[in-house]
Order: C-alpha cells, then sequence, then structure tokens
C-alpha cells in the first residue's frame, strides 16, 4: 500500500459533494475512482468495470456525522471494505492511509508490507486491520512482479520506458503502484494518463 494523496483541488471538495447515507453516492465513487487511477486504495489491485466497489469510511464511526469528509473517504474493493467493517475499536490507535510518514513507517519488503518498527502500534495496526500481510494477496503481488521483470527483460526497455509505455498502451495492466517503483525504483507516472 502507498499513501493517498487528497488533494486540496479535488472537486469533491470544489463542489462540496458529500457522502450520502441514504442516496446515490454514483458522483464521489466516480471522482475518488478517476483520482486514484482505478486502484484499490488498500490493496493497490486495479478496479476493474466488473469489480464490486465500496467507499469506504476509513474511520466508520464518521460514517452520517458531520465530521466525515473527503478525507475519510477511499474505494476500495468490496471484499477489502467488508473484512475491515466492525472491526475498527479492535484496531486502535491507527495510522491514516493519508499520513505524510507513511512510507516510513510502513515499509515495502520482499513483497510484502512491514512497520518499520515493531514498537510503532499505528503501523501494526493499520497492516493488520487492512490485511495488508494478506498472504494470497502478497502472492498475486510476488507473481505480478516477477512477470513485469521477465516482461521487461523481453522488452529490452529500461523499466521507466516500459511502465510508461504500458501505462498508455494498456491501463488496466499497471496495478501494485509502491511495489512497482520499489522494485524498478521508478515512479508511475500517471500524469500520462492526462494528456492522452
Amino acid at each position: 500500500m502507498r499513501r493517498i494523496d487528497k488533494p486540496s483541488t479535488s472537486e469533491i471538495i470544489s463542489k462540496s459533494i458529500i457522502y450520502k447515507v441514504k442516496g446515490s453516492n454514483k458522483k464521489l465513487a466516480s471522482i475518488l475512482c478517476t483520482e486514484q487511477y482505478n486502484i484499490c486504495a488498500y490493496t493497490e489491485t486495479y478496479l476493474g468495470r466488473t469489480d464490486k466497489k465500496d467507499i469506504d469510511h476509513f474511520n466508520p464511526t464518521l460514517k452520517g456525522k458531520p465530521s466525515d469528509s473527503y478525507e475519510n473517504w477511499f474505494l476500495v474493493k468490496s471484499q477489502w471494505n467488508s473484512e475491515k467493517s466492525n472491526k475498527w475499536s479492535l484496531f486502535q490507535p491507527i495510522l491514516s492511509p493519508t499520513a505524510l510518514d507513511f512510507a516510513d513507517r510502513v515499509i515495502y519488503s520482499d513483497y510484502g508490507y512491514y512497520p518499520s518498527k515493531s514498537t510503532d502500534d499505528e503501523a501494526v495496526n493499520l497492516i493488520r486491520l487492512l490485511k495488508l500481510d494478506d498472504p494470497l494477496l502478497e502472492g498475486t503481488r510476488k507473481r505480478y512482479i516477477k512477470r513485469m521483470k521477465r516482461d521487461i527483460d523481453i522488452s529490452d526497455k529500461a523499466p521507466q520506458q516500459f511502465f510508461d509505455d504500458l501505462l498508455v498502451e494498456d491501463r488496466d495492466a499497471v496495478y501494485f503502484i509502491r511495489a512497482i517503483e520499489e522494485e524498478f525504483n521508478i515512479r508511475v507516472n500517471f500524469d500520462l494518463l492526462n494528456h492522452k
């Protein structure tokens, strides 16, 4: 998982879009999906057309309250949202996915995510609550990265050029963003999608 950026220029803020507890949230979900580049905030897997997607209230105790806001909303795969529900109180204190020091506290290593310090209760609780240590998800991430390494070798391209081209040519083939950036020492350049 990577730190989730919540830009102050978001359409959600500029248009004062709110989460409707009993109503349609299609517009909100669509904007979150675009801002997250069609990637689940928690699993970093691609959110395809056939995937069931939920707007997760990271802190579920805020849902339906005036203090619930854009900073608390993330578009995620439904399975992850349902597995997270009703467990919030068991994993406190907890690190926010928007924390500026997120990457320093939740580290990527050997295809998995770990707290940089075992004494960092917030990071430990985030990993446990969101199941960032799920072995099946880690296995999928590992196979994906190994496949990308093989494809790069075959392509004869530098990793940055390979992923730039893949992003433009086959957008839904680029996910596990933090793993890509750390394994290949590159930046996934989503700006390329804005210039198509």
